[in-house]
């Protein structure tokens, strides 16, 4: 199984949602599917219409930029990072 990480920012989003998941997923739209039967809402968060990613949201795969048809593998990590902003 992939490993996801989500940007403490989202988490509190969703109180009681764990930083660390595990899940399967073939591709990076895959993962974020299994995600949201964990964190309802979550794809939403991350996804706009398309589907594509929201622009402010980065996802890492292996530490290689990826969009929602990005391949992952079982030992990978994902990152979600979200856009930080400010002056």
């Amino acid at each position: 199984m992939a490993v996801v990480l989500l940007p403490r920012s989202l988490l509190a989003l969703f109180p009681g949602v764990e930083r660390r998941h595990e899940v399967d997923g073939a591709d990076v739209a895959a993962v974020i599917a299994a995600l949201e039967g964990r964190v309802p809402g979550l794809r939403d968060r991350l996804v706009e219409d398309g589907p594509r990613l929201r622009p402010h949201i980065n996802v890492f795969v292996a530490g290689v930029p990826a969009d929602l048809r990005t391949s992952v593998g079982t030992d990978d990590t994902v990152h979600v990072i979200p856009a930080v902003s400010g002056g």
